[in-house]
């Protein structure tokens, strides 16, 4: 099966190698997750792993389609649920997934949402420079010229301008798992990951691993 799992984000801190160098980590809560369902070639046209993270306790809580949908696949409620495409090999429904299926030195992708800093000007949401501040300029933080005169006289697609910043979805390519903690559910992936603390991310084995 392909190596995956959803977690949760606990915050960075850092750890030593043998050599005493400095790892700066990100510390994920991953797992347990429960396998939700199996897709297959023959009846869905892919292959996927549906995961589902953090049971929800309360079954009031779950709308009656997702109620139902939980129901058929004799599993319990999930807030959280996510395919990952690849083989599922032996995997049936029902069947836990842990932070053993990562082991030390694998490279993994990791995919959350942004932190979100809201409506930003072209200088932090772009890195513009800006214009003067002395000598009577009056161009400071505006974005400039973001178009043509009379032909075509329009704003081409793609221009940086100020707008809505963060928020997004974003994967973080070819990070190095440093340490499993499978008696604490903590995977410890050396940088930094998308999103705040307590904010869901999906982690899968590297698409582009470096060889």
């Amino acid at each position: 099966m392909a190596k995956a799992i959803i977690g949760k984000k606990v915050g960075m801190t850092q750890v030593f190698n043998e050599d005493g160098t400095v790892v700066p980590v990100t510390v994920v809560l991953a797992g347990p997750c429960v396998v939700t369902e199996v897709r297959t070639e023959e009846k869905d046209g892919y292959s996927a792993i549906q995961l589902g993270f953090d049971e929800i306790v309360k079954e009031t809580r779950v709308n009656k389609p997702m109620a139902g949908y939980f129901k058929k696949q004799g599993v319990k409620p999930m807030k959280f649920l996510k395919e990952f495409r690849g083989e599922a090999g032996e995997i049936t429904v029902g069947q836990q997934v842990d932070v053993n299926v990562f082991e030390e030195g694998d490279l993994v992708d990791v995919q959350g949402t942004s932190i979100g800093k809201g409506f930003q000007g072209v200088m932090k949401r772009h890195g513009f420079a800006g214009g003067p501040k002395t000598h009577g300029s009056h161009f400071h933080r505006a974005p400039g010229s973001i178009g043509m005169c009379e032909f075509p006289g329009e704003t081409p697609k793609g221009r940086k301008m100020p707008g809505r910043m963060g928020g997004k979805k974003v994967t973080v390519q070819n990070l190095s798992v440093v340490k499993v903690i499978p008696e604490t559910n903590l995977l410890l992936v050396k940088g930094a990951i998308p999103g705040h603390d307590d904010a869901i991310v999906y982690i899968k084995e590297a698409v582009k691993a470096k060889k």
